[in-house]
């Protein structure tokens, strides 16, 4: 199986491509406006605006009329009108298939915020077995991965429980997403942390792209 390449389009946003086939997660109102253009499946892990922008999915679908949409209910809800037969419900537990990339679906639940501020749901995206997106959640998937796209940053998490999930999930790489609110002084911070010199996060390669930058990650054979 040939290696994917990963674009981060920004924030909690990125690409992943394979041979002619390109599939989209969280396309938020943080990420780039065409940050969905092009997409042949798009999967959306929650409802908030940062991971689901109705301007940018909408943009996505009428651009390509072959493009899908998979996503938990609170989301499927809002745009599945617009886009009969287009639009897919998924959960905790689900497999399918989509645009060729074979998915699994983790987690149900977004990272608590605050005890006052009610919880929603949230869902996370195993693709190809190789890379995982937990959207807002530090959810273990269960299974080994290779690639996981770490949420830095968040009024929802503090940097301990972000090497503490490192630690667990115990990929052989770890590439920075959720950072769109950090500053440019934050990333050496955080790289700190988080990479070699930091108090130790199970051996996992600590990486960062830029908004628009790309590089390979390994598929494993099917």
């Amino acid at each position: 199986m040939a290696a994917m390449e990963l674009t981060k389009q920004g924030h909690a946003c990125v690409r992943l491509a394979q041979d002619d086939r390109t599939l989209v997660i969280d396309p938020g109102g943080f990420s780039e406006e065409d940050a969905a253009l092009g997409a042949d499946a798009i999967l959306v892990t929650h409802e908030h605006p940062d991971h689901f922008d109705e301007y940018r999915l909408r943009a996505a679908m009428e651009a390509n009329p072959a493009a899908e949409i998979w996503t938990l209910r609170s989301v499927a809800d809002r745009v599945a009108p617009a886009f009969p037969c287009r639009v897919h419900t998924v959960g905790q537990g689900d497999t399918f298939t989509a645009a060729g990339f074979e998915i699994e679906v983790h987690g149900e639940l977004h990272a608590v915020i605050h005890p006052d501020i009610p919880r929603i749901t949230n869902i996370g995206f195993v693709v190809d077995g190789s890379v995982f997106h937990p959207g807002d959640a530090l959810t273990v998937p269960g299974r080994p991965v290779d690639t996981l796209l770490l949420p830095v940053h968040a009024p929802w998490n503090k940097v301990a429980e972000v090497i503490d999930y490192l630690r667990e999930v115990a990929p052989r790489q770890a590439y920075d997403i959720h950072d769109g609110l950090l500053s440019a002084v934050a990333h050496p911070v955080y790289g700190r942390m988080l990479g070699e010199g930091g108090p130790g996060v199970g051996g996992a390669e600590h990486l960062r792209l830029a908004p628009g930058e790309s590089t390979t990650v390994p598929a494993p054979a099917r």
